[in-house]
């Protein structure tokens, strides 16, 4: 769902233009569509770099109205019948499927299966925590070079870069980059070298 407190990114061609919260940076977006119409106007989630498709055609106050009502996402899974589980407490029941040693092993840990898949779970994504923040970060990078590719030279370079984990000749790659668009990058990136 598209929430009108996501935090984003726009940019209007390779100027960025705002960075805060989707409801402002939306607005932002509409005067810089309304100006310059045929300029590429890109709209990224801080959060993984993903395009964000907005109707900067309709009028600004119909705009916000689009922001605020629920998405397609939200009617869909409204629509979907009922499962078990606790969805008040955040609970998701979903199917597992087990080896009938692993089973019969999860049956035998205090508190049962539920539990114990959880601790197993939490103990884990302790253990790889950073690897997928490095993982997040080239992945939100990569997408974002492959939006700007078409104002950035190098582009290419700087993603086997990216993926090398080679911070210098990532630096160097983006060095000619515009300003905004290099300053966005380096930032998206930072998790993926670790600096």
């Amino acid at each position: 769902m598209i929430s009108p407190s996501l935090r984003c990114t726009a940019f209007s061609g390779s100027d960025r233009i705002a960075s805060g919260e989707l409801r402002h940076v939306a607005l932002k977006a509409k005067q810089a569509f309304d100006a310059h119409p045929e300029r590429a106007l890109r709209v990224f989630d801080d959060r993984d770099a993903r395009l964000l498709e907005l109707p900067l055609e309709l009028p600004a106050a119909d705009l916000l109205a689009w922001l605020a009502r629920p998405h397609l996402e939200e009617d869909a899974a409204s629509a979907r019948p009922r499962r078990p589980g606790r969805p008040k407490l955040g609970v998701v029941a979903r199917e597992v499927t087990l080896l009938p040693q692993h089973w019969d092993w999860l049956a035998a840990q205090p508190g049962g299966a539920s539990i114990a898949l959880r601790r197993l779970v939490d103990a884990a994504r302790a253990v790889t925590a950073a690897e997928d923040r490095r993982r997040a970060a080239q992945e939100a990078a990569y997408r974002f070079l492959q939006a700007m590719a078409d104002m950035a030279e190098n582009a290419e370079d700087a993603a086997r870069a990216l993926f090398a984990a080679d911070y210098h000749l990532f630096q160097a790659a983006i060095a000619s980059w515009p300003e905004d668009v290099r300053e966005h990058a380096e930032w998206l990136a930072s998790d993926a070298f670790g600096v």
